[in-house]
C-alpha cells in the first residue's frame, strides 16, 4: 500500500496552520522527508516562529523570496519570523526541524524580548545558512542537533530544551546581521502584504478569466508593480503563479472526485483541456491520467 502523501495546511494568506497540541509550551519539533510531501514539496508558507532546520541526510532545496538555497548533508538554516519559504526535494532526505514562538524568550515587554529578540523580527536579514564549517555557525548546529536529541526522549523536559534554545539564540544573536535601516524594512514588509493579498485574490477567482489588471487592482498598484513585487517575493510572475495554483487544485480534484479530465480543466480556469495537459505534465513530470491513477 502506497503511503500517504503529505501537504502543507496555510490559510489564505499562506500562513501555516501548525498543530494547537501544545498551547502553553509553543514549540514544535518535526522529523520529516520532504520527499513524502505531495509532490516532493512543502509549499509556499510563513508563520510568526522561529525556524531552524537541519538536513541530516540527503538533501534540501529551500525557496526564500527569489533566493534559491541548495543545502547538503550537514548544513542548516534558520527562516526569521514572518518570511515566505517553501521547500522542495529530488530524492529522500532527513529533515529535523524546531518551529517555536519568540514569547518562549520572555514577555513582548520584557527587557529580553525588547532587547535581543524583536531586532532579530524588525531589522534582522529574512533568513541564515548554518554552514558547519564556520566557526560560529557549527556551534549553533552541534547546539540544534543537542535540542533534537532531547526531543526524543521518553521524559521530554521543557526547561532543558529553553535552556538550550537560549544557548543558542546568545551566539546567535552575537553573530547575526542586524541592520537600522528601518525604512527599507517597512517597504519590504509593505510588498509582502501585498504579495499576500495578491495571491489571497488569485486564490479566490483563480477559476476566473483574470488579468494582470485585476491582480494587480486588488491592491491598487500598476501591472509593473504587481511584476516586480511578485518576481522579488516568490521568483515568478503572476500569470505564472496563477497557472501553478490552477494546476494544485486540478490535482487536488484529480484525486478527490471521478470529474473528468476536461470538466477538471475547465472548473479549474484552463479553456483548452490540450493546455491543460501539457502545463500539468510540465509541472509535475507526470501526466494528469498518470497522476491519478498512481494515487488509486
Amino acid at each position: 500500500m502506497e503511503k500517504q502523501q503529505l501537504k502543507t495546511i496555510t490559510d489564505e494568506s499562506y500562513r501555516e496552520k501548525l498543530p494547537n497540541d501544545n498551547p502553553d509550551f509553543p514549540f514544535h519539533y518535526y522529523l520529516e522527508n520532504v520527499w513524502e510531501f505531495d509532490f516532493h514539496c512543502i509549499a509556499w508558507h510563513w508563520h510568526p516562529e522561529f525556524e531552524f532546520i537541519y538536513v541530516r541526510e540527503g538533501s534540501v532545496t529551500c525557496y526564500v523570496g527569489t533566493e534559491k538555497l541548495d543545502l547538503s548533508k550537514g548544513y542548516g538554516l534558520f527562516v526569521n519570523s514572518g518570511v515566505l519559504h517553501r521547500y522542495e526535494a529530488t530524492d529522500n532526505n532527513i529533515f529535523p526541524n524546531i518551529v517555536f514562538s519568540p514569547n518562549l524568550f520572555g514577555e513582548t515587554q520584557g527587557r529580553i524580548f525588547t532587547k535581543y529578540i524583536k531586532p532579530i523580527i524588525d531589522f534582522g536579514i529574512s533568513f541564515q545558512i548554518l554552514n558547519p564549517n564556520i566557526k560560529w555557525q557549527s556551534i549553533v548546529l552541534n547546539i540544534l542537533l543537542s535540542i533534537f536529541e532531547l526531543q526524543s526522549q521518553n521524559n521530554f523536559n521543557e526547561f532543558e530544551t529553553v535552556k538550550k534554545l537560549f544557548e543558542l539564540w546568545n551566539i546567535f544573536y552575537d553573530n547575526i546581521e542586524i541592520t537600522s535601516k528601518t525604512q527599507a524594512k517597512s517597504r519590504e514588509m509593505q510588498h509582502c502584504s501585498r504579495l499576500q493579498i495578491m495571491m489571497q485574490y488569485i486564490h479566490t477567482h483563480y477559476s476566473e478569466n483574470i488579468k494582470l489588471d485585476d491582480i494587480a487592482a486588488a491592491v491598487y498598484i500598476s501591472k509593473n508593480s504587481a511584476l516586480q513585487i511578485f518576481r522579488k517575493g516568490i521568483n515568478m510572475s503572476p500569470f505564472s503563479y496563477l497557472i501553478q495554483y490552477r494546476l494544485a487544485r486540478a490535482a487536488e480534484l484529480l484525486l478527490s472526485t471521478d470529474r473528468t479530465i476536461a470538466s477538471i480543466a475547465t472548473e479549474t480556469g484552463f479553456d483548452n483541456v490540450g493546455y491543460f495537459c501539457r502545463k500539468f505534465k510540465e509541472q509535475y513530470c507526470i501526466s494528469a491520467k498518470e497522476y491519478r491513477n498512481s494515487k488509486k
